[in-house]
């Protein structure tokens, strides 16, 4: 299926979790002065129009990113820093995705890789980012990964954030993910998971932790975005973690318990 487009999902309190995460894990590995390798398996478009009908159809934008955004982030945070520079480029309206936020981040001499499967996502996701240096395939995000690992430079994160819009993705996942981490064993990799109101998630997340148990683990609780919403939270499961995550990860469980 190749039906899902995050633009009804851009900027919600999942997006707020994952991208401010993601973020300051991409500050600190580029404070070394080392080249890395950036992947994505399900990069999405990369840049949203929070104004558009299909945001203000779903209200999420709302309640996540435009509540949050100056309460929780200093203007020094690398998240609020990225935002603010994509607003000033595109207008107020806009809010960056993960590959936009990357590309903000890393530098000349690093390595990007993004995928994205779908037709129309794909178009606009290589026309937000044709001023930057990126590998931009239309691909399988896992099988191309698997390919990929231990990418050159060896140094780098992967981010796995799919829609979780299929069932069988949650198995894919905890199978690709310990594999993963084999072939690429000093790499950073993350994913984000939703954390559903019939826990859809558990089994996956139960068997990752399993598998790989030193990785780092984040989860937060939020309230529905609307009525009949199944997404109660959203998590991350981050493996060979970046020091001192745990100290932004506590600052914004402290944030989210005020929700």
């Amino acid at each position: 299926m190749l039906s899902y487009q995050h633009i009804y999902h851009a900027g919600n309190l999942a997006d707020v979790q994952k991208h401010s995460l993601l973020c300051w894990m991409l500050d600190y590995l580029t404070r070394k002065d080392k080249p890395m390798s950036y992947i994505e398996t399900h990069a999405g478009r990369a840049l949203y129009d929070l104004s558009s009908n299909e945001a203000a159809k779903t209200g999420e934008a709302e309640k996540g990113i435009e509540l949050v955004l100056e309460d929780w982030f200093a203007p020094e945070h690398a998240y609020r820093r990225q935002l603010d520079l994509v607003k000033l480029k595109y207008g107020e309206a806009s809010y960056a995705g993960s590959p936009l936020l990357a590309a903000g981040l890393l530098r000349p001499s690093d390595q990007i890789t993004l995928c994205e499967l779908h037709p129309r996502e794909f178009i606009a996701l290589r026309e937000s980012l044709s001023d930057v240096s990126a590998r931009i395939v239309k691909k399988d995000g896992l099988e191309t990964a698997l390919s990929l690992c231990p990418p050159t430079p060896r140094r780098g994160l992967l981010l796995i954030d799919p829609s979780y819009e299929v069932k069988s993705d949650y198995d894919a996942i905890s199978k690709a993910l310990p594999a993963l981490h084999r072939k690429w064993n000093v790499g950073v990799i993350a994913l984000w998971y939703p954390i559903l109101k019939n826990n859809a998630q558990a089994a996956m997340v139960a068997r990752l932790k399993a598998e790989i148990t030193d990785a780092f683990l984040h989860e937060v609780r939020f309230p529905p975005a609307r009525d009949g919403h199944k997404m109660i939270g959203s998590g991350m499961f981050i493996v060979n973690p970046p020091f001192g995550i745990e100290g932004e990860a506590k600052r914004l469980s402290q944030l989210y318990s005020t929700l």
